[in-house]
């Protein structure tokens, strides 16, 4: 496994352990995080505001994994600052990783991305 792959598991199973709750756009998106592992997914099935206020009932911290389109970064800056004017801390560690380091720019692509970096995960 190459640098990235690595880093890109380790990113995975801290999300799989911490169990935060992460905000995607889509069924799709959701399906993919599921097929890795992880559980506490929020997909945006509610107007902004109310996936917002569903958030913050839930928790301190969240996670935003929308699509580096248009429409996702314009999702994510709105989600971004309307939790945390809700008290919620959003880590884009992860964000951040997948959209530098590899060449996804759709959620719903990270299982099968996993599975050609990471033939066993």
């Amino acid at each position: 496994l190459d640098d990235t792959a690595k880093e890109l598991i380790r990113w995975i199973n801290k999300l799989i352990v911490e169990q935060p709750v992460v905000v995607v756009e889509g069924v799709n998106d959701k399906k993919a995080l599921e097929h890795l592992g992880m559980t506490n997914i929020i997909t945006l099935k509610k107007p902004l505001y109310a996936v917002v206020e569903d958030v913050a009932r839930q928790t301190k911290k969240a996670v935003i994994l929308t699509d580096l389109d248009s429409k996702g970064k314009e999702i994510y800056a709105v989600l971004s600052r309307d939790l945390q004017k809700h008290g919620v801390a959003v880590d884009d560690g992860f964000r951040r990783f997948l959209f530098k380091s590899t060449p996804l720019r759709q959620i719903e692509g990270l299982a099968t991305f996993v599975e050609t970096v990471n033939p066993k995960h």
